[in-house]
């Protein structure tokens, strides 16, 4: 089982967690981005830099990622293709993405995107709580436990 983030839009802080985790569960850990990213010396953790452009670090990790693997996004329709694959998505504020619920996240964000694209909302997702790191956190030690603590 390896970790992969969707980095670009990670908040540092959800980062931290990852990292951390990586470390405790000694669970290899890919962070794909299109941009350079710093990250603690560790033989479980690593960055890999692709080009810029739509959807090429989402590419990237479908390509590479297994079904047993947990991918960390707050990109829903990566989600998506992740669990159509057999694998498990994780929001950085603590949902974690099943076949049994991923329909519904969809549909809210399509629904949303036409919201915003009528002007009739102009709004983005909250900012990032303590609750919500608190929440990652948890999600992601509990998944975790469940797959590598065996």
């Amino acid at each position: 089982m390896k970790l992969w983030v969707d980095a670009d839009a990670c908040p540092r802080v959800i980062k931290e967690v990852i990292f951390r985790a990586a470390e405790r569960m000694k669970v290899q850990t890919t962070l794909v981005a299109n941009q350079f990213l710093r990250v603690p010396k560790s033989q479980y953790i690593r960055v890999v830099q692709v080009p810029r452009g739509f959807d090429i670090a989402d590419d990237h990790i479908v390509a590479e990622m297994s079904s047993t693997d947990l991918v960390i996004t707050a990109d829903i329709p990566l989600a998506s293709e992740v669990i159509s694959l057999g694998a498990v998505a994780l929001n950085p504020r603590g949902t974690l993405y099943t076949a049994e619920n991923i329909q519904s996240h969809l549909s809210r964000r399509n629904f949303m995107e036409e919201l915003r694209s009528t002007g009739t909302f102009t709004g983005g997702p909250a900012t990032l709580a303590k609750t919500d790191v608190q929440s990652f956190a948890r999600q992601l030690d509990r998944y975790l436990t469940k797959q590598i603590g065996k």
